[in-house]
């Protein structure tokens, strides 16, 4: 881990600073959708502190990046009441006054995917302000997801079929289904994949499957052209996602019900 303590309104960089120091790991990795816990713990040289106390998180950069959680402890009798919890998704864990910054944060999303800073401030002395100098960096991951598959027609009457996945690592896709089609996919953003299937000459199910190393997922799209009697012709496209046996079950149960 990181021991770094930052020291105002001068920068000192160690693992100790007249007593002071802040720990921190480097890196920490949550999961889409779920919490994690990122770690910081401290040192002053006191034996005994009553004064208020003030700890901060913030992302981006020290000193001056966003400040997403902020509480205060009047007396050392007193909980450390929040200030600032960014959109309400940061908790703290442990407890300031025993030398613990550490926070929970909540439902995850790409965009929590920053460098966190710890900070704790003793009232009275100027200098009695330590700031974690390299901070944490939060990764989260993700098991692979469709998000979308669509077939489309170009006025040269061709039809491509794209398929969207998300995940971190960004997932890996693939078109299974008839063949003589081409492939070709693009990126994007870093966890976003989209994959072309090219020239559909064929009817049937088209499969696309996302991978990373965290999971595999499936979503399909059944293609189908008919010719009416009027040479007119039209085409039928069913999206099929990964939990289609259930909606199939339901409709079988309601005609089912309905029959009776």
């Amino acid at each position: 881990p990181n021991h770094f303590a930052i020291h105002d309104p001068f920068l000192l960089v160690g693992v100790q600073c007249n007593g002071w120091s802040v720990h921190v790991p480097s890196d920490v990795t949550g999961e889409l959708g779920k919490m994690v816990i990122l770690p910081c713990t401290f040192t002053h040289p006191y034996k005994t502190f009553d004064r208020a106390l003030t700890a901060i998180w913030r992302i981006k950069e020290p000193y001056n990046g966003t400040v997403v959680f902020k509480c205060v402890s009047q007396s050392s009798s007193e909980l450390c009441r929040t200030a600032i919890s960014h959109k309400n998704k940061y908790k703290l864990l442990g407890n300031p006054r025993h030398k613990d910054l550490s926070i929970r944060v909540d439902n995850l999303t790409w965009g929590d995917s920053e460098r966190y800073f710890c900070r704790v401030e003793l009232a009275g002395d100027i200098h009695d302000k330590y700031e974690s100098r390299n901070g944490i960096k939060l990764h989260v991951i993700a098991a692979p997801r469709i998000i979308n598959i669509t077939v489309s027609s170009n006025r040269d009457h061709t039809f491509q079929a794209h398929c969207t996945a998300e995940g971190e690592p960004a997932p890996i896709l693939s078109w299974t289904g008839p063949p003589y089609s081409n492939l070709s996919s693009s990126s994007s953003s870093s966890h976003r994949v989209t994959r072309e299937l090219r020239s559909l000459t064929h009817d049937g199910k088209y499969t696309c499957t996302a991978t990373n190393s965290h999971g595999r997922a499936e979503g399909a799209v059944y293609f189908y052209r008919f010719r009416a009697s009027d040479s007119s012709s039209f085409m039928i496209l069913i999206f099929v996602p990964l939990g289609i046996k259930v909606v199939i079950l339901l409709v079988i149960l309601s005609f089912t019900v309905f029959s009776r």
